[in-house]
């Protein structure tokens, strides 16, 4: 039984044995191995995760119910392909014996698979241009939710129009309350988010970030000022992407808007309503059974939403629900955003 992955015994595995080499190499820490005993489920007939599973050792059966429709054994030619990929599952996996299987996100796949086979090589020479052997900050970005979301043309376009600029620890990156002028990547050294407030004379740490986080989004989003510093921790490097590239090639492909009526329907068929507007106002208005995560916290209270509802996210205009929605597709949050906010519904 294999222990880990590498890339060879993924090259065995269709479609991974039609991806370049850096390519393949890139998907290798997002892939599980795991293991089933004897009767355990892999998945039921239904099911809709977005994951594709394979088969490395053990002998899987494929039920409809209680009819046993055959097996997959591992290192078979059937095994090389990912089983009933078709979702909802047509059918449930169940282990016959001791079973070695591994998963991989199907959105990531594919994403890297219309990359790769579109032609778009240059990314790797970029990465090597822009960051030498500094790590691999662009695999990792192209690894996250946000990347999924954009078209591969967009991708591209994106890493074109990046610009590197070099850091010494200390140095204040972006400064609360300043214009929203770009976006930033880490891909070399540590920075510090803080906060300053009314009658406070220190700052507040909010956030530590490293190579692979991103900021400044949301100034540039909301169109209003900084809504914190980030300074240099140690020296670094950053890419940036000024306002316009980032909102025609990032955000815009990013956001999903929904007209007053449909974002009614959307909630009545299982979502649910965010209001990211600071409590007081949320208190002076706000929608039936709303939930209310002010935009400034949202990113250190993620942990009190449900991955598996979808939200439709609103403000007063549209334009920190945006913002918020931008922040929340990037880890993995089904989003709409209520086209215009509440002033454009007359609530």
């Amino acid at each position: 039984m294999a222990t880990s992955m590498d890339a060879a015994l993924l090259s065995k595995f269709s479609p991974f044995n039609t991806l370049d080499s850096s390519h393949l190499a890139d998907l290798l820490g997002s892939i599980e191995i795991l293991h089933a005993t004897q009767g355990q489920v892999l998945f039921e007939k239904g099911d809709t995760e977005q994951r594709s599973v394979y088969v490395l050792s053990g002998t899987l059966s494929l039920r409809n119910g209680d009819q046993d429709l055959g097996t997959i054994a591992g290192g078979t030619e059937e095994a090389r392909s990912p089983i009933a990929r078709t979702l909802p599952r047509q059918l449930s996996a169940v282990a016959v014996d001791n079973v070695e299987y591994f998963s991989i996100d199907s959105e990531l796949l594919d994403v890297t698979l219309t990359l790769d086979h579109t032609g778009m090589y240059e990314v790797g020479d970029i990465s090597s241009e822009l960051n030498g052997a500094e790590g691999d900050w662009m695999g990792a970005l192209l690894r996250t939710k946000t990347f999924q979301l954009i078209p591969p043309q967009n991708i591209q376009m994106i890493f074109m129009r990046l610009k590197k600029v070099d850091y010494k620890a200390g140095h204040i990156v972006i400064r609360q309350d300043s214009k929203g002028d770009h976006f930033y990547m880490i891909t070399r050294g540590r920075c510090m988010v803080t906060r300053e407030t009314p009658g406070n004379s220190a700052n507040i740490d909010l956030a530590e970030l490293g190579v692979g986080n991103t900021f400044g989004e949301e100034a540039l989003i909301s169109k209003e000022a900084r809504n914190a510093t980030v300074t240099m921790l140690t020296d670094g490097t950053l890419m940036r992407l000024d306002r316009d590239d980032f909102q025609s090639l990032l955000n815009e492909p990013m956001i999903v808007s929904l007209e007053h009526e449909d974002a009614d329907e959307a909630v009545t068929q299982g979502g649910k309503w965010l209001d990211v507007r600071v409590p007081s106002e949320f208190k002076a208005c706000s929608k039936a059974n709303a939930m209310n995560l002010p935009l400034y916290l949202l990113r250190h209270k993620l942990d009190l939403l449900d991955r598996k509802t979808p939200y439709v996210v609103y403000c007063d205009t549209g334009r920190r629900s945006s913002a918020a929605a931008f922040i929340l597709n990037q880890k993995g949050f089904e989003t709409a955003v209520l086209k215009g906010g509440l002033n454009h519904t007359g609530l």
